[in-house]
């Protein structure tokens, strides 16, 4: 018999396990095998951890903190040995990738430039989560998340117009 956390939980994961994918996808710069991993690892924390959600925010923003925990912890704790072997694997794909898998390519490292709380930002505003969402995931207040959205946006143009950022 299901209970009723149990049909919750796969409304929540069937409402958003593209959008976390896409969030995971964005921090491990498009390895599409790691951000599955990370995405079923962000769903396996909400499970374990379901009873201790307090109801102050939307559950949907419950998650995306943990999705945005969970991909920065990872980031951490794997900082030199992802790098390098996702640098080459860029420098890889770069070389033999069509036109558009290149813009991808250029987006994705210059999206990595940013930190990690612009990151955050960029990654959740791409998803359409409400920008009061992003604020409350992110811990500042809403009028910096507009600010900051501005910033990025010119920031990223510089950076895929091959400028400095």
């Amino acid at each position: 018999m299901i209970t009723d956390q149990q049909r919750a939980f796969e409304q929540l994961y069937h409402n958003n396990v593209d959008k976390v994918h896409r969030l995971c996808l964005g921090y491990v710069k498009g390895n599409q095998p790691l951000a599955t991993d990370l995405q079923q690892e962000v769903f396996m924390k909400v499970w374990q951890h379901w009873s201790s959600f307090k109801g102050t925010a939307k559950r949907s923003t419950w998650l995306y903190r943990i999705a945005v925990n969970t991909c920065l912890q990872f980031l951490r704790d794997n900082k030199n040995k992802l790098t390098e072997s996702l640098d080459n694997k860029i420098e890889q794909t770069v070389e033999t990738a069509v036109d558009k898998e290149l813009q991808y390519a250029t987006l994705y490292a210059c999206m990595n430039k940013l930190n990690k709380v612009n990151k955050s930002i960029l990654l959740l505003e791409l998803e359409e989560v409400p920008q009061q969402e992003i604020a409350a995931i992110v811990g500042i207040n809403h009028n910096a998340v507009r600010t900051r959205i501005n910033r990025i946006k010119q920031q990223l143009t510089k950076c895929v117009n091959h400028e400095n950022i």
